[in-house]
């Protein structure tokens, strides 16, 4: 069976251009955010608009996204067994199941959409915005499961670099597109507004689903041919695509009561919500690159069935992400004022903002520790386990939180203790149980 690697170069090499995609995801949102924030006219309701869809849109995909965590763990998995040749059928059902359920999930909302922005506090300006920025970007989810379920398939193949080249031309291509459409160019395009964000958005995730099944296709000897009979692997993504898919839910409850009780509060405290949710997403997709490493290590490790290696794995990447989250801390500190003039420049929501800020960077060694044990808990295919963390969390963690800070009447600052705490009860429990699981079986592996 071949060796393999988990030195600090090879970590590194899956690492930073996981680090490269990953920010290169919420890039989307938060240059949207950035762009239709400093509009000259309704630049804060632009702003609470694009924060209330992009929250409301990032719920779905972070639903339906975590089957590439399960793609990439049974990918992964055969390939530290050695039975990679058998999963021959099994990437282009995979990538059927997660279209085709993007699909249904679309459609199940699409009809109701108005509602659901009523429900989350959104109402005048707000509201109309959320309409038109949502109704164009919408169909681009579809468009981003498709790309998420290849970027699983490389990950499984311990390749983060493909991915990386095509969110960065993604990214790349959005931020041009937001300045264009938004603003216009003199003579030749009107300007849009938050409709110019919401088609840049969506041109971008198309060209990034076009490029990933051009590199899938030439990059790779993987078959796209689907066959009517059923790959014995499918039954176990079905499984743990439901367990996640409960596990996401429990997430993006806490996320969107948040969003609520940010809207509640008035158009300035969701501007300045949408400033620091951004930030904490883009930090979060940051920190999440070592934790691909260990999801990709990992899950070949257990397939491998080498425990004492999986043991070193998980300190090391948990050791780098700590340093990470630590300079991520620092940056925020150094630049402080100049994060919240990137998205606006309305003194009473910078304020609001620059009062919750500090919250935020508190929250990053919790994040550190939290996602990267969740990554590679995926990789392990503890799916059942991290559902119910994660119901635990928000049930006892979040939302007991939350209301007691709103009895003290902590307004913003009370939503983002409530984010905090929940981080952190994440964090400590997945410490506890890969110890109590995992550090006998590295023990007692026998060395060969």
């Amino acid at each position: 069976m071949q060796k393999i690697d988990i030195s600090f170069k090879r970590i590194q090499q899956l690492a930073i251009p996981a680090i490269i995609a990953g920010i290169a995801e919420p890039v989307l949102s938060s240059t949207d955010a950035a762009v239709v924030g400093n509009l000259t006219e309704y630049g804060t309701e632009s702003l609470a608009a694009v924060g209330i869809v992009g929250s409301f849109l990032s719920t779905i995909i972070w639903i339906l996204a975590q089957t590439r965590s399960a793609i990439s763990a049974i990918v992964s998995q055969n390939l530290g067994a050695g039975k990679i040749e058998s999963l021959k059928s099994f990437p282009a059902q995979a990538i059927v199941f997660n279209v085709l359920l993007s699909v249904v999930l679309l459609f199940s909302t699409y009809f109701f959409i108005e509602e659901i922005f009523i429900f989350l506090r959104a109402e005048g300006k707000i509201l109309d915005f959320s309409k038109d920025y949502y109704y164009i970007r919408v169909w681009g989810f579809p468009l981003t499961l498709f790309t998420f379920a290849i970027f699983g398939i490389f990950r499984g193949l311990q390749n983060t670099f493909w991915p990386m080249i095509i969110a960065s031309i993604g990214a790349l291509t959005n931020i041009g597109l937001d300045f264009l459409l938004v603003y216009g160019f003199e003579g030749f395009i009107e300007p849009m507004g938050v409709k110019g964000a919401a088609w840049a958005s969506l041109f971008a995730q198309l060209l990034m689903a076009i490029l990933a099944l051009v590199f899938l296709v030439v990059k790779t000897d993987v078959s796209l041919k689907l066959k009517r009979k059923i790959h014995p692997e499918i039954s176990r993504l079905v499984n743990m695509s439901l367990n996640l898919f409960v596990r996401s839910v429990a997430l993006n409850i806490a996320l969107l009561m948040a969003v609520r009780e940010a809207t509640t509060l008035g158009k300035e405290y969701i501007a300045a919500h949408t400033i620091a949710i951004n930030l904490w997403l883009f930090s979060a997709f940051f920190i999440d690159g070592y934790g691909a490493a260990g999801n990709i290590l990992g899950g070949r490790l257990i397939g491998a069935k080498k425990y004492k290696k999986l043991w070193i794995l998980t300190k090391r990447v948990n050791l780098y992400n700590l340093f990470v989250s630590l300079l991520l801390v620092i940056s925020g500190l150094l630049l402080y004022k100049q994060l919240g003039l990137l998205f606006t420049k309305d003194t009473l929501v910078l304020s609001t903002f620059y009062g919750v800020f500090f919250i935020v960077l508190i929250s990053q060694p919790f994040n550190a520790l939290g996602f990267t044990f969740d990554a590679i808990f995926k990789g392990l295919g503890e799916m059942k386990f991290l559902r119910n963390i994660l119901i635990g969390s928000t049930l006892f963690g979040f939302i007991p939180t939350l209301l007691i800070c709103n009895y003290f009447d902590l307004k913003l600052k009370g939503i983002w203790i409530a984010l905090v705490v929940w981080i952190a009860f994440r964090a400590i429990a997945l410490i506890i149980k890969f110890k109590i699981k995992y550090y006998p079986l590295a023990k007692s592996e026998t060395v060969k």
